[in-house]
């Protein structure tokens, strides 16, 4: 059975003030969640912290640590809400003489498919000087720490670059001809038939950007497959050359301190992205668009440490946090640790904005699925992979409370949409009865 913790601190204060959460609705979700059959075999952490009163009104297994999957996201947020601007950093560049010099910052907007086109290829495009890339200031690995060596032909694990294009992917889409139409043109010449499979799909080569499928005839007219490629500087430069049609070339030079910056897309356009349909391509380039402006590298791991030193050093536990994303299953956070975060979420951001750039239950993202009333009440970040699922966010109350939550469940073997179901079930009477 569950352990059911209800601070001292609740039970002598709640229910003194009708402004205050009801005292006997939250004994009903803890007994709720006690009773859970769908919780029965679970690692389940839960924590809701009530604002205005500041402090958690309710708690369990709260100080346990639980894989957070996209819940890390949140963490990548914040870091990024406190070391970036308004505008997203596009590259450093310098120009001497007749040559100008990139480096990138790990922007993931240039060309990419899913976000606005910005000023970046128009600035490039019309430059008359010789354009020489240089990655000397790119020192992560191409995968985060603990990620699944085997994911590598899925769109969500794009590969992690110093000067992203693309989005670090091709994408693949059937033409009226039935035959595909690749993005970039660079890579139509590495698409090959192989595969005898009577579902159409695209599968890469592990270690080379060759792309093999069945017979186009077996493919449907609304066919699209986003594949990650294989990165490089080589293949940067390729790239930069192909789209910018100009030569430009690879040099060995490290970031000169008197570099210009140039910017691309407003913030709030990768947070929303990255948030509300969890991209996890997004997120590992904040945490190195984050890296370049603390520590002066474009590495995701010493990015990590330097945000968790400058601005997370008030959360009540040490965690292990290893990617921007969550893909990793090094990850390793407690409920309530998740809960003081969006409590300095909550202090840094507007609630107007910030619940436009979360997931709405019922209604945006991740959370479209949900059931939820005619105006939402939920707005959170989700987290899964196999056999894991979080929600962790804002509540908003019947009598205008707002609390903040997160409901970890990890190492259960049911469907993932009953544990789902369950934790909008406890959400909605926390709605429902306060």
């Amino acid at each position: 059975m569950m352990r059911i913790i209800i601070p001292f601190l609740f039970l002598m204060v709640l229910g003194f003030s009708s402004c205050n959460i009801n005292k006997v609705s939250m004994k009903s979700t803890a007994r709720l969640i006690q009773q859970s059959t769908t919780f029965a075999q679970n690692q389940t952490g839960i924590v809701f912290y009530d604002i205005s009163e500041q402090k958690i009104v309710f708690e369990q297994e709260a100080n346990r640590y639980f894989m957070p999957a996209s819940n890390t996201k949140l963490f990548t947020f914040y870091a990024s809400l406190k070391a970036l601007g308004d505008s997203i950093p596009a590259f450093h560049y310098q120009v001497s003489g007749d040559s100008l010099i990139l480096w990138g910052t790990g922007d993931p907007s240039f060309l990419n498919p899913d976000l606005a086109k910005s000023k970046v290829y128009d600035f490039l495009k019309n430059r008359s000087e010789k354009i020489y890339f240089s990655n000397d200031n790119f020192t992560g690995t191409f995968f985060g720490q603990g990620w699944a060596w085997d994911d590598y032909n899925d769109y969500y694990a794009a590969e992690i670059s110093g000067f992203p294009i693309h989005g670090n992917v091709v994408r693949f889409t059937a033409n009226t001809q039935k035959a595909l139409s690749v993005t970039p043109r660079l890579f139509e010449n590495k698409a090959y038939e192989w595969s005898n499979e009577n579902t159409f799909s695209i599968q890469r080569d592990l270690g080379a950007n060759l792309f093999s499928h069945p017979n186009t005839q077996k493919i449907k007219a609304n066919f699209v497959q986003d594949v990650p490629f294989k990165t490089g500087v080589e293949i940067t430069v390729a790239l930069l050359s192909d789209t910018l049609k100009k030569e430009v070339t690879m040099i060995n030079k490290a970031l000169d301190k008197s570099a210009k910056v140039f910017y691309s897309l407003p913030a709030d356009s990768l947070y929303k992205r990255m948030l509300h349909v969890s991209d996890n391509m997004i997120g590992e380039h904040l945490m190195l668009l984050n890296s370049d402006v603390l520590t002066g590298e474009l590495n995701v791991s010493k990015g990590i440490e330097a945000s968790k030193k400058q601005f997370m050093s008030d959360l009540p536990d040490a965690s292990r946090w290893v990617d921007g994303s969550g893909l990793s299953r090094y990850n390793l956070f407690t409920p309530r640790s998740i809960v003081k975060l969006l409590q300095n979420i909550y202090q840094t951001v507007p609630q107007e904005r910030l619940f436009k750039l979360l997931p709405a239950a019922g209604k945006s993202g991740t959370l479209k699925s949900l059931p939820a009333n005619e105006e939402a009440f939920i707005f959170a970040k989700s987290g899964s992979f196999s056999n894991n699922y979080n929600l962790s966010g804002y509540l908003l109350t019947k009598k205008g409370k707002v609390l903040i939550f997160s409901i970890m469940n990890n190492s259960f073997l049911k469907p993932m949409s009953e544990i789902r179901k369950e934790v909008t079930k406890i959400l909605t009477e926390v709605h429902e009865k306060n």
